[in-house]
């Protein structure tokens, strides 16, 4: 079984609590992310599941077995490392090999334990144990590197030690593979082709995984569930989806994408919609509250940018007048800085050529539908 639980996981490091309170359910199976800023304590909380680390107060379950007490060598856990932390004096062969020959020198078997020995003492004498040849090209050959067994990790790509260090971890068969930001030394472009690599691989598998991130892309393109931390704590949980049209605090509505996020105040109903004000503006909103004051929530790409002398129907969409301080082309799209107020909201408009673009100083219409207006 490879699902997690964590129960009420709370963890000190003297007087500093990392984590306060971490109550989790990841399902067997599951690509699962733990997102956050530096120093949020995502991956304090993967060394506890992985037993690098000992919780003050709580309990972790891998499967139904509790982990108090058990080291990490015994957790059958895989892990990849944002370094890697490969050999570099082995080839690729001997650094995917290196736990299965750790584990058949911990046997009791001492005919079993001579090849690794000899082979450890040089690789002329030698010869590395069949069931472990096997096993370690089979893994090779589903990360692609078969044809780079024989040659040292140090004269690979990063975007191929990364594949060794996932090969290393998966040729174990571990209940639950862990992976601390893996990704963070790769550039952009060698970056998203090894979340689709690694994605592919998870899902082929169908072993459950857990991925410490602070790049909301990498979480959302990635995972099936994300839990959000900050500071220590679980802010919330949810899909993609989930996270992003519907996020809980404005912290998440922030790190989860791109937000405009406006102070208003209440001022009442209008035809069953919220009618909050603010600096600036006047908006009506399908979501209900209780609270008089709130933040509004809009995304960039939920806002439509008009001339200021345009008519806008439409009795479902809300108009703002502002003023563009800012237009930056992007390809597809085309990114405004509208001044509302005192407030800078951000616009993105799909660009479609012969379009003009608004210049600096133009004043023009934002409009947003009811809908697209989320108050927390």
């Amino acid at each position: 079984m490879g699902s997690v639980k964590i129960e009420k996981l709370t963890k000190k490091f003297g007087d500093v609590t990392a984590l306060h309170d971490i109550n989790l359910d990841i399902r067997e199976g599951e690509f699962f992310a733990l997102l956050g800023p530096s120093g949020c304590g995502k991956t304090t909380t993967m060394r506890c599941i992985a037993g690098f680390e000992s919780p003050t107060t709580g309990a972790i379950y891998i499967g139904d077995r509790e982990m108090k007490g058990i080291s990490a060598n015994r957790r059958n856990c895989g892990m990849v490392f944002q370094s890697y932390a490969l050999f570099p004096h082995m080839d690729v062969f001997d650094n995917v090999a290196y736990s299965l020959n750790i584990k058949q020198l911990n046997s009791s078997n001492f005919f079993a334990k001579l090849p690794i020995y000899t082979r450890l003492l040089s690789k002329r004498l030698g010869k590395t144990p069949k069931n472990i040849e096997n096993k370690v090209m089979e893994m090779l050959r589903y990360v692609e590197l078969e044809q780079y067994s024989d040659r040292l990790t140090s004269e690979l790509s990063g975007g191929q030690q990364q594949r060794v260090a996932l090969a290393r971890a998966l040729v174990m068969e571990p209940a639950v593979l862990l992976m601390d930001e893996p990704l963070s030394n790769l550039d952009q472009k060698l970056r998203h082709s090894m979340r689709n690599t690694i994605r592919s691989i998870q899902q082929d598998l169908g072993i459950t995984t857990i991925f410490v991130t602070h790049d909301q892309e990498e979480a959302m393109s990635m995972a099936d569930r994300i839990a959000v931390m900050d500071h220590g704590k679980v802010v919330q949980v949810g899909t993609p989806t989930d996270l992003y049209s519907n996020p809980a605090t404005p912290f998440i509505a922030d790190f989860v994408g791109t937000s405009n996020i406006l102070k208003a105040s209440v001022e009442g109903e209008e035809n069953s919609l919220t009618v909050v004000k603010g600096d600036g503006f006047v908006l009506r909103s399908a979501n209900k509250t209780d609270k008089t004051e709130v933040d509004v929530i809009i995304r960039p790409e939920h806002v439509k940018v008009v001339d200021a002398g345009k008519a806008v129907n439409g009795a479902d969409t809300n108009v703002i007048q502002g003023k563009v301080l800012m237009s930056t082309y992007l390809g597809s799209i085309v990114r405004y800085d509208v001044q509302v107020g005192s407030y800078q909201l951000i616009v993105d408009t799909t660009y479609s050529s012969g379009t003009g673009i608004f210049e600096e100083g133009r004043k023009v219409k934002l409009t947003v539908e009811h809908e697209r207006v989320l108050l927390i």
